[in-house]
This record gives structure tokens, C-alpha cells and sequence, in this order.
């Protein structure tokens, strides 16, 4: 089976041991995305509706670079630092995705990363 490694500069670039997505099976497959600007990697925001939009926003270029788009996910992984955002992340989840939303699960940010709140991975169509 064959996979492309996608690599946009209109994202933040990962550490080298992991890509921002790969492209395979007819998905594209992006990694956990934080909300850090694409050319300065600081972290955007301080509230969970701020970074929620810089996560998407990144997500959006990564799969722009494959080819695809936000509106062909079909797969989420929302990983919250604090439970207490859940709300609020919520709040601005629905502005990206107001109807036909993806599937999508939850998890709890395993490491702290001062000023971070989120992370979100996708799975989309290619």
C-alpha cells in the first residue's frame, strides 16, 4: 500500500518523530495538532474557543496540503487538558462543523505543555 507524508508550512511543523499527516487507503491521517501558530510555534489564545479555532485552522491547511478538506472528516480525537473545557471547546466546534459533524471521542491531554489547553487528530477522506 502506498502513503504520502503531507508537509504544509501553513501549519506548525512536528518534531521529527512524527509527520502531520500521511495519506493512505483513501484517508488522510493528521496528527495531534495543538494550537500553536503555523510560523512562529507559539501557542495561540488563552481561551479553549481561541485554540480550538487555531487547532482547526491548522488542521485545515495540513488537509489542504493532501487535498482534502475540514467538511470530509469523518473521524475526531478532542484531547482536553481540563474536563472543564469541554464547553467551551464545544462552543467553537460547532462554528468548523454546524451540520453533519464527525464522529468523534474525547481524551485527556497525558502531558502539560505550559499554555496549552488542546490538541485535536482527524481522520479525513482523501
Amino acid at each position: 500500500m502506498a502513503r504520502d507524508i503531507i508537509q504544509t508550512p501553513n501549519a506548525p511543523s512536528p518534531p521529527p518523530t512524527y509527520s502531520q499527516a500521511v495519506r493512505a487507503a483513501g484517508l488522510v491521517f493528521v496528527s495531534g495538532t495543538g494550537p500553536h501558530h503555523p510560523h512562529t510555534g507559539k501557542i495561540v489564545g488563552e481561551t479553549i474557543q481561541e485554540q480550538t479555532r487555531q487547532c482547526l485552522e491548522n488542521i485545515s491547511a495540513i488537509l489542504k496540503a493532501a487535498g482534502t478538506s475540514l467538511d470530509r472528516i469523518v473521524s475526531a480525537t478532542v484531547i482536553l487538558l481540563e474536563e472543564t473545557d469541554f464547553a467551551g471547546m464545544n462552543e467553537e466546534w460547532i462554528k468548523w462543523f454546524p451540520e453533519n459533524p464527525p464522529a468523534r471521542q474525547g481524551a485527556k491531554l497525558p502531558v502539560r505543555i505550559p499554555g496549552m489547553k488542546i490538541s485535536i487528530a482527524a481522520i479525513a477522506e482523501a
